[in-house]
């Protein structure tokens, strides 16, 4: 049975898209059968696997304005098993098209051209934007759980309330069976004292909803890393530009304890 995750958080630079995209080809690589599907207008999920944005005729948003089915647009990357489903800028033409005019099952749309796939992979990742919009509700509407990129920086947890209450809300009207499958802490620093300060307090308050190591108590954790931070620019997801970085290693880590709860 095919795992919808979404990768969500409001705040933008929390490492969502790096989250997206890497944890999708570190289950690609475990010969899992997974489409990344790029539901943000800045289309940085598509940027980052080698492709450019404005080069593929057609993309997420043609799918949600039911011009063409999602396995019509889908593309191949250098990874075998790993698919994407692109954006592009004119995405945030969407929420004209569909929400300004009192449409029924408006926040299941992407929900329902999923469906289009679902048989067809093991895991399907949604990138969503960094905002609580109609591309979100629908990503969230969609999903069997969600991931949640929390960064090791000041203003972390802000806005975090506001998201779980969110979700708590598409449980009870639209998605009951919405799971949180953690909080995931990224860009952290062992050298930054702020930091290990907001690592501890997640630690403290959220311990629970932390994202272990198989077999271990050990939290996952991404750290600040010089390699995630390169590999977008050359098109790749880390496994394939430094399979030994240490961003590397947590993303297989986070896929390997994902695949272990299955």
């Amino acid at each position: 049975m095919c795992e919808v995750i979404c990768i969500a958080n409001q705040k933008g630079g929390v490492g969502k898209t790096t989250t997206a995209v890497n944890l999708a080809a570190s289950l690609a690589v475990e010969e899992k059968k997974v489409l990344l599907i790029d539901a943000d207008p800045q289309a940085n999920a598509t940027t980052s696997l080698g492709f450019h944005r404005n080069s593929i005729e057609f993309n997420i948003y043609h799918v949600l304005i039911g011009t063409k089915q999602l396995s019509q647009i889908i593309q191949k990357t250098s990874i075998t098993t790993l698919h994407l489903a692109p954006s592009n800028i004119g995405l945030v033409g969407i929420e004209k098209e569909f929400y300004n005019q009192k449409r029924s099952g408006r926040e299941l749309i992407l929900k329902k051209k999923i469906e289009d796939v679902l048989g067809v992979y093991d895991y399907i990742i949604i990138d969503s934007p960094p905002a609580l919009g109609p591309l979100t509700i629908n990503a969230l509407s969609a999903s069997h759980s969600v991931i949640i990129p929390i960064q090791c920086e000041f203003f972390a947890l802000e806005g975090l309330a506001q998201l779980l209450n969110t979700i708590k809300l598409l449980r009870k009207e639209i998605n009951p069976n919405l799971a949180i499958k953690g909080l995931l802490p990224t860009m952290y620093s062992s050298q930054n004292n702020l930091s290990r300060q907001v690592f501890a307090d997640l630690l403290q308050h959220f311990d629970e909803q932390l994202i272990k190591i198989s077999d271990t108590q050990n939290t996952i954790v991404i750290p600040r890393n010089i390699k995630l931070a390169e590999s977008p620019s050359f098109g790749k997801p880390v496994i394939l530009y430094d399979i030994r970085s240490q961003g590397n290693i947590a993303y297989q880590n986070l896929a390997k304890a994902i695949l272990k709860r299955a």
